[in-house]
């Protein structure tokens, strides 16, 4: 599995680099709203978003369970698992529709699907996991 580095908007990159700025983040860190600002140009407001990383140990049992079933191809608990996600929020790499799917991460105590998913990427094989609702994602470090 290859292992993507940490990613940040492509529109902050360009931002920053249209205006002379510069662009940072932080693992783990929610998106942040940059405003760009130059001589002779508008604010404009872009969004500079950082993917984390965690170790598949480090996941909770339910995304293990997860795991196991999306590598056996189901069955799955929930119709919308498998669905294509349409990554709206932008943090992840941007791909074409259709590149990621999303699956639910059981929440015990939950009476829905809760608010934790694994969203896979087809290309690299690569696992992310979210426990906010798509609001940060950890790329699953499969090594440790």
């Amino acid at each position: 599995m290859r292992i993507p580095p940490r990613i940040f908007s492509v529109t902050a990159l360009a931002a920053a680099l249209l205006v002379g700025g510069s662009v940072t983040g932080t693992a783990n860190a929610a998106p942040q709203s940059v405003t760009a600002v130059a001589p002779g140009v508008t604010a404009a407001r872009f969004q500079a978003a950082a993917v984390g990383e965690i170790c598949y140990s480090a996941l909770p049992s339910q995304a293990h369970d997860t795991l196991e079933l999306i590598d056996k191809g189901g069955p799955y608990p929930y119709p919308q698992d498998g669905t294509v996600f349409q990554n709206r929020e932008g943090i992840l790499p941007k791909q074409n529709t259709g590149y990621y799917h999303e699956f639910t991460v059981r929440t015990p105590g939950s009476s829905d699907r809760g608010a934790r998913r694994i969203v896979t990427g087809d290309r690299s094989q690569e696992d992310y996991y979210t426990a906010d609702h798509y609001r940060s994602f950890d790329l699953v470090d499969h090594g440790c």
